[in-house]
């Protein structure tokens, strides 16, 4: 699957890629702004900022103009921030490619930043930190960030606190759009069933003429660590939720292929070796699996599992048992295989989506300024061997990158210092 790459006279980078058997088009703008850009203080602002462009612009002044522009051609319109970038996004059949543009254009470049609108918004994510922090399983999934990177923007809350959100002022989320918010920290990722020079010549008029804010200055991830590291928080529940997490590698690192492979050995799917022996074998959780966060200068590996509260240290040691395994004893030929085929069948079925295709080379293009395509990818793939992956996780899974957090009741801080080690 090719992809023409166009740069506007003002930095834009437009990535277009044509998928002439699909109806439908994606458009993705790409920002590099999020959670990881910000100070301490103002935790939460990118979040906050991209709520508020959705609130109205000057072509459609409410949420409902904006959400109708969209809906009314039976397209999706949607956005999210993440630590490193956020995006905005339109799916659209073909022939709306135009309108899609348009309301994102106006969205980013336009928003009215109506204060009732922002004071409103700035309660419902209060509303949305609450939803976490009523859910074990989700908080748990946000305390284990703060044991692996302390004290760091990697490991807040992309959405922020309830305290930083309700101090930031209107001024300071209008002045964050407007310093932040720019060609030169803009991609548009436009997938689907487009003519070659359709989607850049509308997007040139579009924005074209848009100016440069400030640019963002990312806080390079502390990786220092020598001791396991453990948190818990204990709260009533049925369960108790833990995370287990180690030290990965960043999005640029060669070997973040084999961490992949690893991981889908490790909790991806039904018959992953986490599933196999916590869930079936031992009969200790319903819900098991693990996943893998690549940064621009860090990364990790996390496992989660829900299980009964008399059970965390003995679901604990089972986890570290087959990181163990994984680590000591070579993976064979068959399950190497079987791991292969998962990744690269999953990554195909995907691309058979224009979201998902306008996605890959939007975030490529941001984050780490080359692409490699699915063909480069799964070649890549199929070149990993059992000595890869043991080479990579004797360097990943030791004692000293050990980090717990766990959220429940009953929970014995002595017990489990004594057990997390490998």
């Amino acid at each position: 699957m090719n992809h023409i790459r166009t740069v506007l006279d003002n930095g834009i980078r437009i990535l277009t890629v044509n998928m002439p058997h699909v109806r439908s088009v994606t458009i993705s703008v790409l920002l590099g702004v999020g959670s990881r850009y910000e100070p301490a203080e103002e935790s939460g602002i990118s979040h906050f900022v991209e709520h508020i462009l959705f609130k109205g612009t000057q072509r459609w002044p409410t949420s409902r103009d904006i959400a109708e522009a969209i809906e009314s051609t039976g397209g999706v319109l949607n956005g999210g921030t993440d630590k490193e970038l956020t995006v905005f996004w339109a799916k659209v059949m073909d022939a709306h490619l135009e309108r899609s543009i348009d309301v994102l254009a106006d969205l980013i470049r336009n928003p009215l930043f109506n204060p009732e609108e922002a004071e409103r918004e700035r309660q419902v994510i209060i509303e949305e930190i609450n939803m976490t922090l009523d859910s074990p399983q989700q908080w748990v999934n946000m305390l284990i960030d703060e044991v692996v990177w302390p004290d760091q923007p990697l490991g807040r809350d992309v959405a922020g606190s309830k305290e930083t959100v309700s101090s930031l002022s209107h001024d300071k989320l209008k002045h964050y759009w407007q310093s932040c918010y720019g060609p030169q920290q803009t991609v548009i990722s436009v997938a689907g069933n487009i003519q070659s020079g359709e989607a850049e010549s509308i997007i040139d008029r579009f924005l074209g003429d848009w100016v440069q804010g400030d640019s963002n200055l990312c806080f390079p991830a502390g990786d220092t660590q020598e001791t396991p590291r453990l948190h818990l928080e204990s709260r009533e529940s049925e369960q108790s939720h833990l995370c287990l997490a180690l030290r990965g590698v960043s999005s640029r690192d060669p070997d973040r292929f084999i961490v992949d492979v690893l991981n889908v050995l490790l909790g991806e799917g039904m018959s992953c070796r986490l599933f196999r022996e916590i869930r079936e074998n031992k009969g200790l959780a319903y819900d098991v699996h693990s996943y893998v966060s690549h940064f621009l200068d860090s990364g990790a590996l996390t496992i989660y599992a829900g299980v009964n509260p008399a059970n965390l240290e003995a679901a604990t040691e089972a986890i570290l048992n087959e990181l163990a395994q994984l680590r000591d004893v070579a993976v064979s030929d068959a399950e190497l295989n079987k791991a292969r085929e998962m990744i690269k069948g999953r990554l195909l079925l995907r691309m058979e989506d224009s979201r998902s295709v306008s996605s890959w080379y939007g975030s490529q293009e941001l984050l780490l300024e080359e692409i490699q395509t699915i063909e480069e990818v799964t070649s890549i793939i199929e070149a990993i061997s059992s000595k890869d992956l043991q080479r990579v996780a004797a360097k990943m899974f030791q004692s000293r990158g050990l980090n717990l957090a766990a959220v429940g009741p009953d929970l014995h801080q002595d017990r489990l210092d004594r057990i997390l080690k490998l």
